[in-house]
């Protein structure tokens, strides 16, 4: 049997507890919470006093601020490109719908209301050129990603494990950022939305972790496999307006390493975290592949601080055309 047809079989076998998976990790839709939970209530008397508050308490939004929430706005509104690419990975198919496709909608569904969110508080908030926001994500949506996995679910399930965790970080940084700026109701809504995301990275550590325990030599050689390209940011691709491919987004990195709400240290600490977590030091059975992906990324997390050690904070020196 070829690696992907072995693949696909781990995939039916993991698919068989998909309605497990879906209930330790997704809410229930009747009691989850909805961006109108979190939002002016437009059929209240006080509607207008509540956003002329919210208002008042994004004024003192810093532009770095203003414009890492407006990327990670636009990198979840980018949903549909998400979901497609999930639902094109060997030993997933739509023609089978209580299986792995059942995983994805329903994650999907939980995902969609993080940028329904946030789109309507940077609407309301007055900070924002809301059409030239709009733009970008058109733009990102129309444009796609290469992420380096192709269809092979080992790797998307690694790139999966470490993006989630890494929005995870980037949520509750600006939530706590908020909160110093004076605005609680901001800091609540990106609290919120990390919890999503570090319940969505249990799940899929979790595929991971159920895969090693099959398969583990080639499990082993995935993760390897994707260290060695580099976990690349669903918004990669980022522009503005009248700009290349990708223009925007290393505009958009320095700002969050400048404000500290996802730096390379964060990269290497979210690696060494998935080292540990699915105790690659102590896997056995490996062939020599798996090995000597093992020892390698064993010994990448230092060779990162290393690296991270010497980087600096790149100067402001790029103008959004996002921002106000």
């Amino acid at each position: 049997m070829d690696k992907k047809h072995k693949r696909i079989e781990v995939m039916r076998f993991l698919a068989q507890k998909i309605e497990t998976i879906i209930t330790d990790f997704l809410k229930n839709i009747d009691t989850n919470w909805q961006p109108a939970d979190l939002l002016p209530d437009s059929t209240s008397e006080n509607f207008h006093d509540e956003i002329k508050e919210l208002r008042y308490q994004c004024k003192e939004l810093p532009y770095d601020y203003l414009a890492v929430l407006i990327g990670d706005v636009i990198t979840e509104e980018a949903l549909p490109t998400y979901q497609s690419w999930l639902l094109a990975i060997d030993g997933i198919s739509q023609k089978e719908p209580e299986g792995w496709s059942k995983w994805i909608r329903m994650w999907s569904a939980e995902e969609n209301r993080h940028g329904d969110l946030l789109n309507k508080y940077l609407y309301l908030s007055g900070r924002v050129n809301m059409r030239e926001m709009e733009t970008s994500t058109q733009y990102l949506i129309a444009d796609g990603f290469d992420i380096g996995t192709g269809s092979d679910p080992y790797k998307n399930f690694v790139y999966t494990s470490f993006q989630e965790l890494a929005t995870n970080v980037s949520h509750r940084r600006t939530a706590t950022l908020a909160k110093q700026f004076g605005s609680n109701k901001l800091a609540k809504i990106c609290g919120v939305i990390a919890s999503d995301e570090a319940r969505h990275a249990a799940a899929y550590k979790s595929f991971v972790a159920r895969i090693f325990e099959i398969d583990a030599s080639e499990m082993m050689m995935a993760f390897e496999n994707m260290m060695k390209k580099q976990i690349v940011m669903p918004a990669h691709f980022l522009r503005q307006a009248g700009e290349q491919i990708g223009a925007t987004f290393s505009h958009f990195s320095d700002a969050a390493q400048r404000l500290g709400v996802y730096t390379s240290q964060d990269y290497t600490n979210i690696l060494e975290s998935l080292i540990s977590e699915w105790g690659i030091a102590n896997i056995t059975g490996l062939n020599e592949g798996g090995e000597k992906a093992r020892d390698y990324l064993m010994l990448l997390p230092e060779r990162y601080r290393k690296i991270a050690g010497r980087s600096s904070k790149a100067p402001l020196e790029y103008q959004f055309n996002w921002i106000n």
